[in-house]
């Protein structure tokens, strides 16, 4: 059980990294906010998973509802999230934040 936890972990952080690396790389602040909703989703929901799992490890009843806190708390982030990353994407769009284009493709 705790090397299932542990890669769990493992893949949120390096969903964690992913997502930090296209918040300081992409060019503009869609693309940059793309990689930081979707990045930050998938690694919240492995981080909880895991945390869920070793929760379950002692198998009480008090563990078993802490356990079904925190995955009522991942199901919370995977509406949330994506929602509120596609709220902001349109206020930017709304108040005229022009999104990255080459320059060859300005013309």
């Amino acid at each position: 059980m705790s090397i299932i936890v542990a890669l769990l972990l493992l893949a949120a952080l390096f969903f964690f990294v992913v997502g930090t690396v296209g918040i300081l790389r992409f060019p503009d602040f869609y693309t940059r906010l793309h990689a930081a909703g979707k990045c930050d989703t998938l690694a919240s929901m492995l981080a909880l998973f895991g945390v869920a799992l070793y929760t379950l490890y002692g198998f009480n009843l008090g563990d078993v509802l802490t356990a079904l806190k925190i995955l009522a708390i991942a199901a919370f982030v995977f509406v949330a999230s994506p929602t509120a990353t596609h709220a902001i994407t349109r206020a930017a769009l709304a108040t005229g934040v022009e999104p990255w284009m080459r320059p060859e493709k300005r013309k």
